[in-house]
């Protein structure tokens, strides 16, 4: 498989053709299962959240899987387990089973803290952070900077890049490139299955690493080509 590619594929049908331990490090945004109660058997809850299509995201339909096999094949694919996953709190359980107690992983749990969140709070805390789990077994962590080891990023939502990229859930790039920097060297490979609007393959541009991503909706593969097409000129530029 080619990398600094974005495929306009299905990522549980496309991830086959990755060959075993090739895959340095991998960044997921998955849709979020809002509603997890109803299955709880076995790891069922992540494989539903993370196979699920959520009709704000996508404008196609995907028939649904309950297997577990698309973690199975994230394993498969990495050269060690070298993970980031963004989750919901209701999910951080279960990653947690598979990870640690299946797999005997470290883990860390990253935040992202939103300072403009929505003032909604009746009954509830404000929603203002969002989890992003990281995942690993015998890679290391390396950060260069103090900056760079904490484990909260605080920014605000960035309406800019919603707009301007259209995507509803758009993660900021500067904490995409830490994520990278930390995790990974020049030149490795990084994938991710849930590319969006295209910030992990931007992010891995800057930072000189080379990506695989997968898209399925059409929509946003265009939108993170285009995006990969002006990073790239402005590279080129500031060579």
């Amino acid at each position: 498989m080619k990398t600094n590619v974005i495929y306009n594929e299905n990522c549980y049908i496309g991830i086959k053709n990755i060959p075993n331990n090739s895959v340095d490090l991998v960044i997921i945004d998955p849709p979020y299962d809002i509603d997890t109660r109803r299955n709880r058997i076995g790891y069922n809850r992540i494989a539903k959240s993370i196979l699920k299509v959520e009709n704000t995201l996508l404008d196609h339909n995907l028939t649904e899987s309950y297997d577990f096999s698309l973690l199975d094949e994230l394993i498969r694919i990495m050269k060690k387990v070298n993970i980031y996953i963004w989750c919901n709190k209701s999910q951080i359980e279960d990653y947690l089973k598979y990870f640690v107690d299946k797999h005997k992983c470290r883990y860390e749990i990253l935040i992202w803290n939103k300072t403009n969140a929505m003032p909604l709070y009746s009954n509830k805390y404000i929603n203002d952070k969002e989890y992003c789990l990281y995942f690993r077994k015998e890679s290391k962590c390396n950060p260069a900077t103090y900056e760079d080891a904490r484990t909260v990023y605080t920014s605000p939502l960035n309406a800019r890049d919603r707009v301007l990229y259209h995507h509803p859930t758009i993660k900021p790039v500067d904490f995409i490139r830490r994520m990278i920097r930390n995790s990974s060297n020049e030149n490795d490979i990084v994938l991710d299955c849930f590319m969006g609007s295209g910030t992990t393959a931007v992010a891995s541009i800057m930072e000189n690493r080379k990506y695989i991503g997968f898209e399925i909706n059409k929509k946003y593969f265009d939108i993170s080509n285009a995006r990969i097409e002006k990073i790239l000129e402005e590279k080129e530029l500031w060579k």
